[in-house]
């Protein structure tokens, strides 16, 4: 069952990188007592996700957190390590939490995983492309776009224009 709009975020566990290597975070641990703009990627490094989708929410950082966001984080189905290095190559350290769902079982706990195994790129199962504002740990904007390549739907734009009506 996919997750809607007002249903609340489950239970999961993600690894972020941390000043003395990964660290794993619940999601009381991101999402409780705060507005978070998540949005997740097929994969990092990936051209939509790395050249528009991810540089998207950079480009927007001051306006969602002037919107009352406290945290802007990103999920997606790659190691922390990857999660990381691309962290450091987009220059999103400080700005974007990166939430390394591994073995995507996030994204399977709330519908929205695909298998991209025969795309035959090497991908497998990841996460769909969206977008989310979620507030104390319940869903208030829901974006999933149709297929990876895009990223109308879950694009910061797309989502900025919703966050004042969602505050």
């Amino acid at each position: 069952m996919t997750i809607n709009v007002g249903d609340r975020l489950p239970d999961a566990k993600f690894m972020t990188m941390g000043s003395d290597g990964p660290v794993a975070k619940s999601t009381n641990d991101i999402f409780k007592g705060k507005k978070v703009a998540l949005f997740a990627v097929p994969g990092a490094f990936t051209p939509t996700c790395h050249k528009a989708h991810l540089p998207g929410f950079l480009d927007r950082f001051d306006e969602l957190k002037g919107k009352g966001v406290d945290t802007i984080a990103c999920t997606a189905v790659n190691d922390v390590f990857v999660m990381d290095e691309w962290a450091k190559a987009t220059g999103s350290n400080g700005k974007i939490l990166m939430l390394t769902d591994d073995s995507a079982a996030f994204a399977k706990a709330i519908g929205l995983d695909i298998d991209l195994t025969g795309a035959g790129i090497g991908l497998g199962v990841r996460s769909k492309r969206y977008a989310m504002l979620v507030d104390d740990g319940v869903v208030k904007v829901l974006n999933v776009d149709d297929s990876p390549p895009v990223h109308d739907k879950a694009s910061a734009a797309t989502l900025c224009s919703m966050v004042d009506r969602s505050l």
